[in-house]
């Protein structure tokens, strides 16, 4: 990668509006089956259920998708960006297209009949989120959807590892972009996603991948390792591995050189998007061609402003001086 220009970064994932639902009474996971912290995926009628389930709880609705929030922070922090997905023709479907250009990023999305998928996050009193997803339109994009121009101009590609409903797609996704040239990160999503995909995802990381962002659940489930072994595993798989442990920070490896790096705040509020936003602020320290350690510390830096609100944005002010500290650093 060419170190002298800042790198810009597309991403692929499914395009989502998410309802952040802050649960008064956590036995609502037991009752609907969801395993606390994972991603489930739930049809339309399920999810208007849990919904109604939970109206009267407190709730906030922003654009959502994993890969979606790594591109909006990435573009919030003047990093040029797009994102490649699939929309319904509706009214959340324009809150999505909305949220996003707003902040400049280029969209390159299929839009059809189908309701545009909603993601319930359901935030739990001790912050952790736990997710019932109904795909909807976000399930409709295809391989065949993909051209070799959507990539023009950019270096990097992030893949979402919920990807993982469309074999062919996820594949020829992270073909297309290998063979292009551009760097391919992917997040494995969820230790359940991993569990139920894990043939596919060790094939796909093994032959395209050159990044993997994984916290400990998930790399438990990919590598069958705690964390610290873990990382050395997928590093050997890979060109650079991110195993991130909760409160105690991540692991980052590259070239058998790895660093500890530690979490920069315990306040957590909501810890929706705090994997995103780690996945954000490391590809924005690659994107200005910074050292390992620095890219890892950039990502606790990010996730810790992510975990002390709700939802996975960050009003206008938070950005402003945290581009402040990223350039005093």
């Amino acid at each position: 990668m060419n170190q002298k220009k800042q790198s810009k970064v597309i991403g692929i994932g499914n395009a989502l509006v998410d309802e952040i639902t802050l649960l008064m009474d956590p036995s609502v996971l037991q009752k609907f089956n969801l395993a606390k912290g994972s991603m489930t995926l739930v049809d339309r009628v399920e999810s208007e259920v849990i919904h109604q389930e939970t109206k009267n709880n407190s709730k906030k609705i922003t654009s959502g998708g994993s890969v979606s929030n790594v591109v909006g922070a990435l573009a919030s922090l003047g990093i040029e960006t797009g994102f490649i997905g699939s929309i319904g023709e509706d009214e959340l479907g324009s809150f999505f297209i909305d949220s996003l250009s707003s902040i400049d990023v280029s969209l390159f999305l299929k839009e059809s009949a189908a309701m545009t998928g909603v993601a319930i996050s359901l935030v739990t009193p001790d912050g952790e989120r736990t997710f019932a997803t109904h795909l909807g339109a976000a399930a409709l994009l295809e391989a065949e959807d993909l051209k070799k121009d959507f990539f023009d101009g950019f270096d990097i590609f992030m893949i979402e590892g919920y990807l993982v409903q469309n074999h062919s797609l996820i594949i020829e996704a992270a073909r297309m972009a290998h063979d292009l040239g551009l760097k391919v990160a992917i997040d494995l999503a969820s230790f359940n996603v991993v569990t139920e995909n894990l043939e596919l995802l060790t094939s796909l990381v093994c032959d395209y991948v050159d990044i993997v962002f994984a916290n400990e659940e998930e790399a438990r489930a990919f590598v069958g390792k705690e964390p610290r072994e873990a990382l050395d595993c997928i590093a050997s798989m890979v060109d650079m591995a991110v195993v991130k442990i909760g409160a105690e920070g991540a692991y980052v490896s590259q070239e058998g050189q790895c660093y500890h790096v530690p979490t920069l705040s315990n306040h957590v509020v909501d810890t929706t998007g705090a994997g995103d936003f780690f996945a954000a602020g490391f590809l924005y320290g690659l994107s200005q061609g910074y050292e390992l350690e620095r890219c890892g510390y950039i990502g606790s830096l990010l996730a810790s402003k992510v975990i002390a609100v709700t939802g996975a944005h960050l009003e206008d002010n938070m950005w402003g001086q945290l581009k402040e500290e990223l350039s005093a650093l």
